[in-house]
């Protein structure tokens, strides 16, 4: 599995076909992909009439060679900043590519009126490779965005709420997409917190977005 970097795409060729899961804005849900792709834009290239679901199948099917074996997700990060991880639990490999920008974040139970200049999201993009059932991709994609909470709260990322400082969950735009290998005898039935599959999904993506968290900071901290 490779990630590469051609601005403004960054592409992770999982190498075959995966089973995957996803809410991404181009082919999201279950299907068979190959290649996962970000595509960067400034927050002008998409203003609010715009027909952006049109626009990124153009963009796919200019860039991709095989359009329908890829997933495509959005971010006004610089993809030049993107962080890559590894667990392995047991018989479980995890891997974690995500980019992270917290411009837009929020709390969970509110909802802020970000600005156009505010926008920012985090994507994450997780391979695992077992072979797990429909269900138990709900199921880990549901630990995916577990894993995304805490490392955003550990990071203690505020924004204001009703005039006060409260921890940001995630961001208004946040995607997330699952792949698993497919083809197998064996589909796991479950992928929860008890299983080693759902301890390595969580440990990865929880430790990606950390250190996303972290460098995101460490810029702002400085700009």
């Amino acid at each position: 599995m490779t990630a590469t970097l051609t601005h403004p795409w960054l592409i992770w060729d999982l190498g075959k076909p995966h089973a995957c899961l996803s809410f991404a804005p181009y082919r999201g849900g279950f299907v068979s992909a190959q290649q996962i792709a970000w595509r960067e834009v400034r927050n002008a290239d998409l203003p609010p009439d715009f027909d952006v679901i049109s626009w990124l199948e153009g963009q796919v099917d200019e860039r991709l060679d095989h359009a329908d074996q890829a997933i495509a997700m959005l971010t006004s990060r610089d993809i030049r900043f993107h962080h890559f991880d590894t667990a392995v639990v047991g018989h479980t490999e995890a891997e974690a590519l995500v980019t992270l920008g917290l411009s837009n974040a929020e709390r969970i139970g509110h909802r802020r009126l970000a600005r156009p200049e505010e926008y920012g999201t985090i994507n994450i993009a997780a391979r695992l490779n077992q072979c797990l059932s429909e269900t138990a991709m709900i199921e880990a994609l549901t630990i995916m965005a577990e894993a995304r909470t805490a490392a955003v709260m550990e990071a203690r990322y505020e924004v204001m709420v009703s005039g006060a400082p409260v921890i940001a969950t995630g961001t208004g735009a946040d995607c997330l997409t699952l792949a698993c290998v497919q083809g197998e005898d064996l589909h796991h039935a479950y992928a929860g917190l008890h299983t080693e599959i759902g301890h390595a999904l969580g440990r990865v993506v929880y430790d990606a977005v950390r250190t996303a968290c972290d460098t995101y900071l460490s810029e702002e901290a400085t700009a």
